[in-house]
Protein backbone atom coordinates (compact mmCIF):
# COMPACT_ATOMS: atom_id res chain seq x y z
CA UNK A 1 0.00 0.00 0.00
CA UNK A 2 1.59 3.34 -0.58
CA UNK A 3 1.10 5.74 1.97
CA UNK A 4 -0.47 9.00 1.43
CA UNK A 5 -0.41 11.74 4.59
CA UNK A 6 -1.74 14.67 5.22
CA UNK A 7 -1.32 18.10 7.74
CA UNK A 8 -5.43 20.03 7.66
CA UNK A 9 -5.16 23.08 9.34
CA UNK A 10 -8.04 25.36 9.85
CA UNK A 11 -6.73 29.40 9.09
CA UNK A 12 -8.35 30.98 11.91
CA UNK A 13 -4.91 31.73 13.23
CA UNK A 14 -0.60 30.95 13.11
CA UNK A 15 0.88 27.84 12.67
CA UNK A 16 1.13 26.60 16.65
CA UNK A 17 3.85 24.75 17.90
CA UNK A 18 1.24 21.54 18.55
CA UNK A 19 0.30 22.11 14.87
CA UNK A 20 3.83 22.16 13.69
CA UNK A 21 4.54 18.80 15.45
CA UNK A 22 1.29 16.71 14.03
CA UNK A 23 2.67 18.20 10.24
CA UNK A 24 5.80 16.80 11.26
CA UNK A 25 4.72 13.50 12.56
CA UNK A 26 2.21 13.41 9.26
CA UNK A 27 5.25 14.36 7.10
CA UNK A 28 7.95 11.96 8.18
CA UNK A 29 4.81 8.77 8.11
CA UNK A 30 4.80 9.49 3.86
CA UNK A 31 8.68 10.57 4.08
CA UNK A 32 9.86 7.07 5.73
CA UNK A 33 7.55 5.05 2.83
CA UNK A 34 7.98 6.87 0.12
CA UNK A 35 4.63 7.89 0.13
CA UNK A 36 2.68 11.28 -0.55
CA UNK A 37 2.11 14.15 1.86
CA UNK A 38 -0.93 16.57 0.98
CA UNK A 39 -1.48 19.94 2.33
CA UNK A 40 -4.90 20.94 3.10
CA UNK A 41 -6.65 24.15 4.20
CA UNK A 42 -9.87 23.17 6.08
CA UNK A 43 -11.24 26.73 5.41
CA UNK A 44 -15.53 25.96 5.76
CA UNK A 45 -15.41 28.40 8.98
CA UNK A 46 -15.71 31.54 6.62
CA UNK A 47 -16.32 33.34 9.84
CA UNK A 48 -12.84 32.59 10.89
CA UNK A 49 -10.79 31.77 8.34
CA UNK A 50 -8.23 34.72 7.32
CA UNK A 51 -5.76 35.01 3.97
CA UNK A 52 -3.40 36.20 6.80
CA UNK A 53 -3.98 33.27 8.51
CA UNK A 54 -3.38 30.76 5.34
CA UNK A 55 -0.13 33.03 4.42
CA UNK A 56 1.16 32.20 8.29
CA UNK A 57 0.80 28.53 7.99
CA UNK A 58 2.63 28.36 4.47
CA UNK A 59 5.14 30.75 5.41
CA UNK A 60 5.65 28.16 8.49
CA UNK A 61 5.68 25.06 6.77
CA UNK A 62 7.98 26.33 4.10
CA UNK A 63 10.65 27.96 6.54
CA UNK A 64 10.28 24.06 8.45
CA UNK A 65 10.95 22.61 5.55
CA UNK A 66 7.87 20.64 5.51
CA UNK A 67 7.36 20.51 1.73
CA UNK A 68 4.48 18.73 -0.01
CA UNK A 69 3.99 16.71 -2.76
CA UNK A 70 0.21 18.29 -3.45
CA UNK A 71 -1.82 21.47 -2.47
CA UNK A 72 -2.46 23.64 -0.64
CA UNK A 73 -5.73 22.39 -1.59
CA UNK A 74 -8.90 24.35 -0.12
CA UNK A 75 -12.17 22.97 1.16
CA UNK A 76 -13.88 26.12 0.27
CA UNK A 77 -13.39 25.43 -3.84
CA UNK A 78 -14.62 21.65 -3.44
CA UNK A 79 -18.25 22.73 -2.45
CA UNK A 80 -19.46 21.47 -5.70
CA UNK A 81 -18.27 17.90 -4.48
CA UNK A 82 -19.11 18.33 -0.89
CA UNK A 83 -23.44 18.64 -2.16
CA UNK A 84 -23.14 16.15 -4.77
CA UNK A 85 -22.50 13.44 -2.34
CA UNK A 86 -24.57 14.96 0.78
CA UNK A 87 -27.79 15.19 -1.88
CA UNK A 88 -26.31 11.08 -2.83
CA UNK A 89 -26.94 10.77 0.72
CA UNK A 90 -30.32 12.09 1.51
CA UNK A 91 -31.57 10.25 -1.78
CA UNK A 92 -30.06 6.77 0.19
CA UNK A 93 -32.04 7.48 2.76
CA UNK A 94 -28.68 7.85 5.05
CA UNK A 95 -29.31 11.39 6.08
CA UNK A 96 -32.30 13.87 6.28
CA UNK A 97 -33.36 16.79 6.79
CA UNK A 98 -34.15 18.38 10.04
CA UNK A 99 -36.54 21.41 10.82
CA UNK A 100 -35.63 21.80 14.64
CA UNK A 101 -35.38 24.86 15.70
CA UNK A 102 -32.67 26.45 17.89
CA UNK A 103 -34.82 27.08 21.03
CA UNK A 104 -36.21 23.13 20.63
CA UNK A 105 -32.94 21.94 20.58
CA UNK A 106 -31.43 24.54 23.16
CA UNK A 107 -34.93 23.34 25.75
CA UNK A 108 -33.83 19.68 24.91
CA UNK A 109 -30.35 19.59 25.81
CA UNK A 110 -30.89 21.40 29.01
CA UNK A 111 -33.34 18.73 29.72
CA UNK A 112 -30.85 16.01 29.14
CA UNK A 113 -28.14 17.76 31.75
CA UNK A 114 -30.90 18.22 34.09
CA UNK A 115 -31.40 14.67 33.99
CA UNK A 116 -27.88 13.59 33.87
CA UNK A 117 -27.67 12.79 30.11
CA UNK A 118 -25.10 13.16 27.68
CA UNK A 119 -26.76 16.28 25.51
CA UNK A 120 -27.23 14.61 22.13
CA UNK A 121 -29.81 14.78 19.41
CA UNK A 122 -32.91 12.88 20.34
CA UNK A 123 -34.13 12.26 16.37
CA UNK A 124 -37.20 13.64 16.39
CA UNK A 125 -37.29 13.97 12.52
CA UNK A 126 -35.18 11.37 11.43
CA UNK A 127 -38.94 9.87 10.02
CA UNK A 128 -40.70 12.87 9.23
CA UNK A 129 -42.17 14.04 6.49
CA UNK A 130 -40.69 16.58 4.16
CA UNK A 131 -41.85 20.23 5.04
CA UNK A 132 -40.61 22.19 1.09
CA UNK A 133 -39.74 25.78 1.89
CA UNK A 134 -39.00 25.48 5.57
CA UNK A 135 -35.60 26.08 7.27
CA UNK A 136 -33.56 22.99 7.74
CA UNK A 137 -30.43 21.31 8.36
CA UNK A 138 -28.96 18.09 7.31
CA UNK A 139 -28.44 15.18 9.73
CA UNK A 140 -26.39 12.19 8.84
CA UNK A 141 -28.37 8.99 9.80
CA UNK A 142 -25.58 7.37 12.53
CA UNK A 143 -26.67 3.72 12.78
CA UNK A 144 -28.27 3.28 16.18
CA UNK A 145 -26.24 -0.30 16.89
CA UNK A 146 -23.42 -1.62 17.44
CA UNK A 147 -19.95 -0.21 17.61
CA UNK A 148 -17.24 1.67 15.85
CA UNK A 149 -13.82 -0.17 17.20
CA UNK A 150 -10.71 1.25 15.20
CA UNK A 151 -6.86 0.42 16.14
CA UNK A 152 -4.83 4.03 17.11
CA UNK A 153 -1.41 3.93 15.70
CA UNK A 154 -0.47 5.21 19.57
CA UNK A 155 -3.43 4.64 21.92
CA UNK A 156 -4.40 0.81 20.51
CA UNK A 157 -8.06 -0.50 20.32
CA UNK A 158 -10.78 2.27 20.54
CA UNK A 159 -14.36 1.73 20.82
CA UNK A 160 -17.41 3.41 20.50
CA UNK A 161 -21.44 2.84 21.02
CA UNK A 162 -22.91 4.09 18.26
CA UNK A 163 -25.91 4.71 20.85
CA UNK A 164 -23.46 7.68 22.50
CA UNK A 165 -22.96 9.43 18.53
CA UNK A 166 -26.03 11.49 17.60
CA UNK A 167 -26.86 12.05 14.27
CA UNK A 168 -24.55 14.73 13.25
CA UNK A 169 -25.00 17.69 10.75
CA UNK A 170 -23.72 17.62 7.57
CA UNK A 171 -24.76 20.75 6.06
CA UNK A 172 -25.81 23.82 8.15
CA UNK A 173 -29.16 25.78 7.29
CA UNK A 174 -27.33 28.00 4.85
CA UNK A 175 -26.43 24.65 2.84
CA UNK A 176 -22.80 24.97 3.32
CA UNK A 177 -21.08 21.89 4.65
CA UNK A 178 -19.94 21.11 8.16
CA UNK A 179 -15.96 20.16 9.28
CA UNK A 180 -16.62 16.56 9.75
CA UNK A 181 -18.50 15.78 6.72
CA UNK A 182 -15.74 17.48 4.67
CA UNK A 183 -12.99 16.11 6.00
CA UNK A 184 -14.81 11.97 5.23
CA UNK A 185 -14.91 13.19 1.49
CA UNK A 186 -11.42 15.27 1.30
CA UNK A 187 -9.67 11.91 3.27
CA UNK A 188 -11.52 9.85 0.62
CA UNK A 189 -10.80 11.98 -2.50
CA UNK A 190 -7.19 12.54 -1.46
CA UNK A 191 -6.53 8.02 -1.51
CA UNK A 192 -5.49 9.53 2.85
CA UNK A 193 -4.18 6.36 4.30
CA UNK A 194 -2.91 7.65 7.49
CA UNK A 195 -4.21 10.11 9.78
CA UNK A 196 -2.09 11.88 12.43
CA UNK A 197 -3.72 14.67 14.12
CA UNK A 198 -4.46 15.68 17.65
CA UNK A 199 -6.00 14.06 20.44
CA UNK A 200 -9.14 16.22 20.56
CA UNK A 201 -10.10 14.82 17.55
CA UNK A 202 -10.69 11.41 18.59
CA UNK A 203 -14.02 11.72 19.36
CA UNK A 204 -14.42 12.77 15.68
CA UNK A 205 -13.21 9.91 14.85
CA UNK A 206 -16.04 6.94 15.17
CA UNK A 207 -18.70 10.11 13.44
CA UNK A 208 -16.08 9.98 10.48
CA UNK A 209 -15.85 6.08 10.56
CA UNK A 210 -19.74 5.72 10.20
CA UNK A 211 -19.60 8.40 7.16
CA UNK A 212 -16.79 6.79 5.05
CA UNK A 213 -18.62 3.28 5.53
CA UNK A 214 -22.03 5.05 4.56
CA UNK A 215 -20.30 6.61 1.34
CA UNK A 216 -18.60 2.67 0.65
CA UNK A 217 -15.47 4.71 1.40
CA UNK A 218 -12.08 3.21 2.80
CA UNK A 219 -11.40 3.94 6.10
CA UNK A 220 -8.03 5.35 7.12
CA UNK A 221 -5.76 4.44 9.48
CA UNK A 222 -5.46 6.97 12.61
CA UNK A 223 -2.55 8.30 15.15
CA UNK A 224 -3.66 10.58 17.74
CA UNK A 225 -1.17 12.08 19.16
CA UNK A 226 -1.29 13.73 23.05
CA UNK A 227 -1.30 17.72 23.87
CA UNK A 228 1.53 19.61 24.26
CA UNK A 229 1.69 21.31 28.18
CA UNK A 230 3.94 23.92 29.05
CA UNK A 231 6.57 23.72 31.74
CA UNK A 232 4.28 24.12 34.20
CA UNK A 233 2.08 21.20 32.97
CA UNK A 234 -0.68 23.32 31.62
CA UNK A 235 -1.25 23.46 28.07
CA UNK A 236 0.50 25.06 25.89
CA UNK A 237 -0.33 28.92 25.35
CA UNK A 238 0.54 32.56 25.05
CA UNK A 239 1.43 32.80 28.68
CA UNK A 240 4.06 30.40 28.27
CA UNK A 241 5.96 32.64 25.68
CA UNK A 242 6.28 31.47 22.12
CA UNK A 243 3.83 29.17 20.45
CA UNK A 244 3.48 30.11 16.57
CA UNK A 245 6.23 28.66 14.55
CA UNK A 246 6.85 32.09 12.91
CA UNK A 247 7.62 33.49 16.31
CA UNK A 248 10.60 30.64 16.95
CA UNK A 249 12.21 32.51 13.91
CA UNK A 250 11.44 35.79 15.16
CA UNK A 251 13.45 34.94 18.60
CA UNK A 252 16.27 33.26 16.94
CA UNK A 253 16.22 29.80 16.74
CA UNK A 254 16.87 27.49 13.67
CA UNK A 255 14.41 25.54 12.16
CA UNK A 256 16.66 22.71 12.36
CA UNK A 257 16.68 22.76 15.83
CA UNK A 258 13.15 23.53 15.92
CA UNK A 259 12.65 20.74 14.14
CA UNK A 260 14.84 18.67 15.87
CA UNK A 261 12.90 19.26 19.07
CA UNK A 262 9.17 18.76 18.13
CA UNK A 263 9.84 15.08 16.63
CA UNK A 264 11.35 14.74 20.54
CA UNK A 265 8.21 16.09 22.25
CA UNK A 266 6.28 12.61 22.10
CA UNK A 267 8.43 10.45 20.11
CA UNK A 268 11.90 8.88 21.03
CA UNK A 269 14.21 6.39 19.51
CA UNK A 270 16.65 5.07 22.72
CA UNK A 271 18.23 7.64 24.45
CA UNK A 272 19.08 9.55 21.07
CA UNK A 273 18.42 13.63 21.58
CA UNK A 274 19.85 15.07 18.18
CA UNK A 275 18.64 14.16 15.01
CA UNK A 276 18.91 15.36 11.24
CA UNK A 277 16.44 14.88 8.94
CA UNK A 278 17.44 11.64 7.20
CA UNK A 279 17.99 10.14 10.47
CA UNK A 280 14.34 11.56 11.99
CA UNK A 281 12.69 9.89 8.54
CA UNK A 282 14.94 6.39 8.88
CA UNK A 283 13.69 5.83 12.33
CA UNK A 284 10.25 7.80 12.55
CA UNK A 285 7.27 5.13 13.64
CA UNK A 286 3.76 6.04 14.50
CA UNK A 287 3.91 3.23 17.35
CA UNK A 288 6.61 4.85 18.86
CA UNK A 289 4.87 7.92 19.74
CA UNK A 290 4.12 8.07 23.25
CA UNK A 291 0.47 8.64 24.56
CA UNK A 292 1.40 11.03 27.60
CA UNK A 293 1.75 14.11 26.88
CA UNK A 294 4.78 16.03 26.53
CA UNK A 295 5.76 19.14 28.59
CA UNK A 296 7.49 22.09 26.62
CA UNK A 297 11.16 22.43 27.53
CA UNK A 298 12.84 25.88 26.42
CA UNK A 299 15.94 25.15 28.13
CA UNK A 300 15.93 22.03 26.29
CA UNK A 301 15.67 23.91 22.93
CA UNK A 302 18.29 26.39 23.38
CA UNK A 303 20.62 23.41 23.99
CA UNK A 304 19.40 21.61 20.56
CA UNK A 305 19.73 25.64 19.06
CA UNK A 306 23.36 26.35 20.31
CA UNK A 307 23.95 22.73 19.37
CA UNK A 308 22.95 23.28 15.15
CA UNK A 309 24.82 26.99 15.65
CA UNK A 310 27.75 25.33 16.06
CA UNK A 311 27.41 22.45 14.08
CA UNK A 312 25.94 23.01 11.17
CA UNK A 313 28.11 24.65 8.09
CA UNK A 314 28.69 28.21 8.93
CA UNK A 315 26.87 29.36 5.87
CA UNK A 316 23.64 28.37 6.48
CA UNK A 317 23.88 29.46 9.90
CA UNK A 318 25.07 32.79 8.47
CA UNK A 319 22.06 33.17 5.80
CA UNK A 320 19.67 32.66 9.08
CA UNK A 321 21.77 35.51 11.17
CA UNK A 322 21.39 37.85 8.06
CA UNK A 323 17.72 38.23 8.63
CA UNK A 324 17.94 38.86 12.21
CA UNK A 325 20.88 41.83 11.53
CA UNK A 326 18.03 43.10 8.80
CA UNK A 327 15.59 42.87 11.55
CA UNK A 328 18.05 45.39 13.85
CA UNK A 329 18.56 47.64 10.85
CA UNK A 330 22.28 46.61 10.57
CA UNK A 331 23.87 47.02 7.55
CA UNK A 332 26.31 44.12 7.17
CA UNK A 333 27.80 44.83 3.31
CA UNK A 334 31.21 46.08 5.35
CA UNK A 335 32.28 44.30 7.80
CA UNK A 336 33.13 40.55 8.53
CA UNK A 337 31.79 37.67 6.82
CA UNK A 338 28.96 36.82 8.67
CA UNK A 339 30.14 33.27 8.62
CA UNK A 340 33.21 34.81 10.82
CA UNK A 341 30.44 36.05 12.94
CA UNK A 342 29.05 32.78 13.81
CA UNK A 343 32.33 31.09 14.19
CA UNK A 344 33.63 33.55 16.58
CA UNK A 345 29.91 33.81 18.82
CA UNK A 346 28.22 30.55 18.33
CA UNK A 347 29.32 28.98 21.50
CA UNK A 348 28.76 32.27 23.36
CA UNK A 349 24.91 32.68 22.79
CA UNK A 350 21.56 30.65 22.67
CA UNK A 351 19.74 32.55 19.68
CA UNK A 352 20.64 34.01 16.61
CA UNK A 353 18.63 36.99 18.03
CA UNK A 354 21.80 37.21 20.71
CA UNK A 355 24.13 37.05 18.05
CA UNK A 356 23.30 39.80 15.96
CA UNK A 357 22.14 42.12 19.04
CA UNK A 358 26.15 41.45 20.74
CA UNK A 359 27.83 41.53 17.20
CA UNK A 360 26.70 45.21 16.20
CA UNK A 361 29.96 46.90 17.24
CA UNK A 362 31.57 44.71 13.97
CA UNK A 363 28.99 46.69 11.80
CA UNK A 364 28.41 50.21 13.58
CA UNK A 365 30.26 52.81 14.80
CA UNK A 366 31.06 52.35 18.10
CA UNK A 367 29.73 56.39 19.88
CA UNK A 368 29.81 55.58 23.43
CA UNK A 369 30.58 52.73 25.75
CA UNK A 370 28.67 50.65 28.53
CA UNK A 371 28.38 52.85 31.37
CA UNK A 372 29.41 49.91 33.97
CA UNK A 373 32.03 48.42 31.78
CA UNK A 374 33.46 51.92 31.28
CA UNK A 375 33.48 53.21 34.63
CA UNK A 376 35.32 49.74 35.83
CA UNK A 377 37.91 49.40 33.04
CA UNK A 378 37.85 53.30 31.39
CA UNK A 379 39.84 54.51 34.12
CA UNK A 380 42.49 56.84 34.39
CA UNK A 381 45.19 54.35 35.43
CA UNK A 382 44.41 52.50 32.21
CA UNK A 383 45.84 55.32 29.84
CA UNK A 384 48.82 54.36 29.59
CA UNK A 385 48.62 50.55 28.92
CA UNK A 386 45.84 51.50 25.77
CA UNK A 387 48.64 54.19 24.50
CA UNK A 388 51.17 51.77 24.64
CA UNK A 389 48.89 48.90 23.10
CA UNK A 390 47.41 51.18 20.51
CA UNK A 391 51.06 52.30 19.33
CA UNK A 392 52.40 48.59 18.65
CA UNK A 393 49.08 47.36 17.05
CA UNK A 394 48.93 50.69 14.63
CA UNK A 395 52.78 49.48 13.75
CA UNK A 396 51.67 46.17 12.50
CA UNK A 397 52.02 45.56 9.00
CA UNK A 398 50.68 42.59 9.18
CA UNK A 399 46.88 42.41 10.51
CA UNK A 400 46.04 38.93 11.87
CA UNK A 401 44.63 37.30 15.37
CA UNK A 402 48.62 35.66 16.02
CA UNK A 403 50.27 39.27 15.75
CA UNK A 404 47.93 40.74 17.23
CA UNK A 405 48.05 38.57 20.19
CA UNK A 406 51.68 39.81 20.59
CA UNK A 407 51.41 42.97 20.64
CA UNK A 408 49.19 42.45 23.56
CA UNK A 409 51.17 40.12 25.01
CA UNK A 410 54.37 42.68 24.58
CA UNK A 411 52.53 45.59 26.04
CA UNK A 412 52.22 43.42 29.22
CA UNK A 413 55.58 42.73 29.47
CA UNK A 414 56.61 45.98 28.75
CA UNK A 415 54.32 47.70 31.55
CA UNK A 416 54.82 44.78 33.91
CA UNK A 417 51.38 44.24 34.31
CA UNK A 418 48.58 41.38 33.86
CA UNK A 419 46.66 40.72 30.59
CA UNK A 420 43.29 42.01 32.42
CA UNK A 421 44.60 45.40 32.55
CA UNK A 422 45.36 45.21 28.69
CA UNK A 423 43.05 43.62 27.58
CA UNK A 424 39.46 44.93 29.63
CA UNK A 425 39.99 48.22 28.76
CA UNK A 426 40.83 47.33 25.32
CA UNK A 427 38.16 45.04 24.90
CA UNK A 428 35.83 48.20 26.35
CA UNK A 429 37.50 50.43 24.17
CA UNK A 430 37.09 48.31 20.68
CA UNK A 431 33.48 46.86 21.38
CA UNK A 432 31.92 49.76 23.48
CA UNK A 433 31.19 46.80 26.25
CA UNK A 434 33.09 44.12 28.56
CA UNK A 435 31.84 41.42 26.71
CA UNK A 436 33.43 39.98 23.71
CA UNK A 437 35.09 36.54 21.85
CA UNK A 438 38.42 36.61 22.34
CA UNK A 439 40.88 40.01 21.73
CA UNK A 440 42.90 38.69 19.37
CA UNK A 441 40.46 37.84 16.61
CA UNK A 442 37.43 40.41 17.50
CA UNK A 443 40.22 42.63 16.42
CA UNK A 444 41.46 40.89 13.06
CA UNK A 445 37.94 40.81 12.40
CA UNK A 446 37.62 44.89 12.32
CA UNK A 447 39.55 47.05 9.91
CA UNK A 448 42.85 48.01 11.36
CA UNK A 449 42.15 51.83 11.36
CA UNK A 450 38.81 51.11 13.25
CA UNK A 451 40.74 49.51 16.31
CA UNK A 452 43.16 52.44 16.05
CA UNK A 453 39.84 54.97 16.13
CA UNK A 454 38.15 53.07 18.71
CA UNK A 455 41.16 53.22 20.78
CA UNK A 456 41.56 56.70 20.10
CA UNK A 457 37.94 57.46 21.38
CA UNK A 458 38.54 55.45 24.71
CA UNK A 459 41.72 57.62 25.73
CA UNK A 460 39.73 60.92 24.88
CA UNK A 461 37.07 59.37 27.33
CA UNK A 462 39.47 58.38 29.91
CA UNK A 463 40.90 61.91 29.74
CA UNK A 464 37.39 63.58 29.85
CA UNK A 465 37.08 62.00 32.69
CA UNK A 466 40.45 62.54 34.58
CA UNK A 467 39.64 66.89 33.76
CA UNK A 468 35.94 66.28 35.15
CA UNK A 469 37.46 64.60 38.70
Amino acid sequence: MSIVSRFAPSPTGYLHVGGARTALYSWLVAQAAGGKFILRIEDTDRERSTQPAIDAILEGMQWLGLNYDEGPIYQTQRFDRYQQLIDQLLAEDKAYKCYCSVERLDKMREEQMANGQKPRYDGACRDQEAQPGKPHVIRFRNPQEGSVVFDDHVRGRIEFSNQELDDLIIARTDGTPTYNFCVVVDDWDMGITHVVRGEDHINNTPRQINIFKALGAPVPEYAHVSMILGDDGKKLSKRHGAVSVMEYRDNGYLPQALLNYLVRLGWSHGDQEVFSVDEMISLFKLSDINKAASAFNTEKLNWLNQHYMKTLPAADVAEALAWHFAQLGVDTSQGPSLETIVDMQAERVKTLKEMAEISRYFFEEVTEFDPGAAKKHLRPVAGSALSLVRDKLTALTSWNAGDIQQAIQATCEELEIGMGKVGMPLRVAVTGGGNSPSLDVTLAALPQEVATARINLALDFIKLREEQS
